[in-house]
């Protein structure tokens, strides 16, 4: 279960109609990008009417520049009369409208990952300056041997646990946007709140992503390791590798899972093997459960550093038991915090923000996954 960061929970706390507005806004603008029903939101107002996404934008863009004239130290109704112009360059109007935009980055950003990495990622939250220590308890059981009654003694074992130790490291997203505009609504604060959640939510995914499928294709070149490692797909070899990781992970049953293109190669051995036009297979592309393990998908995430690239790889699948610990840990330093340019240092008068946001991924665990490549 992903825990919610405590500046996350107070800001909620103290801002209940806000938080809750936005994360409505933020899965119907999902929803409005991949048109997937897990996304959902208000489709209707109090008194039965259709809500549209564009009015739920409008109505987002003025709760957010509310909340930034709150912010800034206006009350309520103060610069009526004033024009977006001048209110423009006022430094705490844009120190405060880039402080809402950081805290509303970190309120998405669990609902956003959860999906993408919560298969095999456990995150954590701390705050600035920490680092994340990770203990390794062992998997293995103590050996019990015959012996004879007359020693006092078998042979003594001792075991140790580990830990891996996790250092955040600083990402920045610089973007230009005209904070005039912003505040004249010309632009929407709230779609721009929407991409820089996006935006980090690729590079977060794709970091974490990378280590997972970094340590699981080493199975191949560790000779401690090769039993976990399987080269194409038979469905007598997935159940032999099921066996192998759910036994050396104290019982627990395990999962496949894949990128749905991978999992189309999830058939079973019968010959005989029949699907209609209306079965499950035709309509998802891939198998829910087979021989009494579930299948899981990860969704494919752009590689937008190479245009038209994916990052996960469709070759691979994963043998996980994710019950036992996840094989990931990701820890997340801090609050999203933002600097901007004076409102003057460019000359078409944009102001360059920029985001830190703070993270770290490492294979930190003692339970064991497998590896089937279907090339």
């Amino acid at each position: 279960m992903l825990r919610i960061p405590l500046h996350v929970k107070e800001f909620a706390s103290q801002r209940p109609e806000l938080f809750e507005q936005f994360m409505d806004y933020w899965r119907h603008y999902r929803f409005q990008e991949t048109k997937d029903a897990k996304y959902e939101y208000q489709k209707t107002r109090k008194d039965g009417s259709v809500i549209t996404f564009e009015e739920k934008e409008a109505e987002m863009h003025e709760t957010l520049m509310a909340e930034v004239n709150l912010r800034a130290g206006f009350i309520a109704g103060q610069t009526d009369g004033m024009s977006a112009e001048a209110l423009s360059t006022m430094p705490t109007l844009r120190w405060a409208a880039f402080a809402i935009v950081g805290m509303l980055i970190d309120v998405a950003i669990p609902d956003v990952i959860i999906d993408s990495i919560g298969l095999y990622t456990e995150v954590r939250n701390a705050g600035f300056g920490d680092s994340f220590a990770f203990d390794i308890m062992p998997r293995d059981l103590w050996t019990v041997s015959k012996h004879g009654r007359a020693q006092r003694h078998a042979e003594v074992q001792k075991q140790h646990s580990g830990q891996v130790t996790i250092i955040p490291e600083n990402r920045e997203l610089t973007v230009q946007v005209s904070l005039y505009k912003v505040l004249a609504g010309k632009e929407s604060l709230a779609r721009f709140v929407s991409k820089a959640i996006l935006s980090l939510e690729a590079e977060l995914t794709k970091d974490v992503y990378t280590v997972f499928n970094t340590a699981m294709a080493a199975l191949a070149t560790s000779p401690a390791a090769t039993a976990l490692q399987v080269t194409g797909w038979t469905l007598d070899s997935f159940l032999g590798l099921a066996e192998k990781v759910s036994a050396w992970n104290g019982g627990a049953k395990p999962i496949l899972v894949g990128t749905p293109r991978a999992l189309a190669s999830v058939l079973p051995n019968d010959v005989n093997y029949r699907y209609d036009i209306d079965s499950e297979f035709v309509k998802i592309g891939y198998m829910r459960t087979i021989s009494g393990y579930d299948i899981m998908s990860l969704p494919q995430v752009a590689n937008y550093t190479t245009p038209f690239e994916v990052v996960l790889t469709n070759e691979r699948l994963y043998v996980i038991s994710p019950g036992v610990d996840k094989l990931v840990k990701l820890g997340l330093e801090g609050s999203t915090t933002s600097h901007v340019d004076a409102v003057n240092s460019n000359a078409n008068l944009t102001i360059n923000a920029t985001f830190n946001k703070s993270w770290g991924a490492a294979i930190a665990t003692s339970a064991i996954a497998g590896t089937i490549d279907i090339s």
